[in-house]
């Protein structure tokens, strides 16, 4: 077939680097740092097992059929009291189970763009957001973000410059840098979004992932004009493979939101949702979650003395308090999508900053990640990197 048979808004969607992010996780010989994906000795395997072989038995002819479209009732009660801890108010009828926390993002694109509509975005941002409002052909402007994340003001200049019709963030260990926003810039950001009628599209996946510091009330807590979604996600806290996200929304939103989930997938898997109620209302997520909590802060701080320890002069880093990520800035002169041919020779990958801008910018940042690889492996592996950086800056 031709390509100029597709829809014009296939046009430089990208995307290649995400599959290319997955395939490099699946080479045995590869140290990888790419994917932002949990570490196999987080998975459940055996407790999630024990609720499907329940699950089926007591009540298979249900969850193999087909379900609502807003999602499992107990479920969508539990996650309404759950929303608590982050200071939202919410009951379930505000809440739509998804099929991952990426549907999330790509409903409210559906419900809410038009083709033109300006989108504001981090910089750098979630590097699979950008072609999702792409796809939907929104235009894009920047918010500045500093160590602490969004700068209010650079967010009010925004709305005053470009109308933009929402704000898409990543708040708390943000993907890709790690930072996590401040209550009093959470506060401003939802004052700042009400006067100017703004959508905040909250993505929040990692916030359980914390290992250091308090938790903050989340953006959508400090919302008074009702014009926040909040986007969650089981996938880094328990499984990425059951594919079960969820969105809160004010009430006149969430019906919208489900019409448009019906023309996508008509409703998230079942059995996937039934494990993961089963799992959370038996008790089980609260202690699995210290566990791995533990394992991964134990990860991170093996990373960021390996990079202490091998990185040169001129790299900088950021010390998240949570999450899986980290994120390097090399001297200038780098080009990391160049670099990362010379890190693949060493056997070892990370994704370049480049497709993380949506003005293509970034050439000299990289995103690490540090939930998957064995501490054996986080040390040799930036100990392979630091390497190539040296190399590159000898030449």
């Amino acid at each position: 077939m031709h390509t100029d048979a597709f829809a014009t808004r296939m046009r430089d969607l990208g995307g290649d680097v995400v599959a290319n992010m997955f395939a490099l996780t699946e080479k045995a010989d590869i140290i990888s740092f790419a994917g932002g994906i949990p570490s196999p000795d987080a998975l459940p395997v055996e407790r999630l097992r024990e609720l499907a072989d329940e699950v089926l038995c007591t009540s298979g002819k249900q969850v193999l059929q087909y379900a609502t479209i807003d999602g499992y009732g107990p479920l969508r009660e539990w996650l309404a009291a759950w929303m608590a801890q982050t200071g939202v108010r919410a009951t379930r009828e505000n809440v739509l189970v998804t099929s991952g926390g990426q549907q999330g993002i790509d409903l409210a694109a559906k419900a809410f763009l038009n083709p033109g509509d300006c989108v504001l975005v981090e910089r750098p941002t979630y590097l699979a957001a950008i072609p999702i409002f792409k796809t939907y052909e929104a235009r894009f402007a920047a918010v500045e973000s500093d160590d602490e994340g969004i700068i209010p003001e650079s967010f009010e200049e925004a709305c005053r410059k470009h109308n933009p019709k929402l704000l898409y963030v990543v708040p708390t260990f943000q993907n890709p840098t790690g930072v996590t926003i401040p209550a009093d810039r959470r506060r401003a950001i939802a004052e700042i979004a009400g006067r100017y009628t703004v959508l905040v599209l909250e993505d929040d996946p990692y916030a359980k992932l914390r290992y250091d510091g308090d938790p903050a009330p989340s953006i959508a807590s400090f919302d008074n004009h009702g014009n926040s979604i909040f986007v969650g996600s089981f996938s880094k806290i328990v499984s990425p493979g059951l594919r079960v996200g969820y969105m809160v929304s004010p009430a006149h939103v969430q019906p919208r939101l489900a019409q448009c989930k019906q023309s996508t997938d008509f409703h998230t898997s079942n059995l996937s949702q039934r494990l993961i109620y089963e799992f959370c209302v038996r008790g089980y997520l609260g202690p699995h979650l210290e566990v791995i909590k533990k394992a991964y802060a134990e990860k991170r701080d093996a990373a960021l003395r390996a990079m202490e320890k091998y990185f040169p002069d001129g790299v900088k880093w950021t010390h998240p308090q949570g999450g899986l990520f980290v994120w390097a800035t090399l001297p200038d002169q780098i080009d990391t999508t160049e670099l990362i041919k010379r890190a693949s020779e060493r056997k070892v990958a990370f994704i370049p900053g480049v497709p993380f801008y949506f003005d293509e910018t970034g050439h000299n940042t990289m995103r690490l990640n540090f939930s998957n690889a064995s501490l054996d492996a986080l040390d040799e592996g930036l100990n392979r990197l630091g390497m190539v950086i040296r190399e590159a800056l000898d030449n």
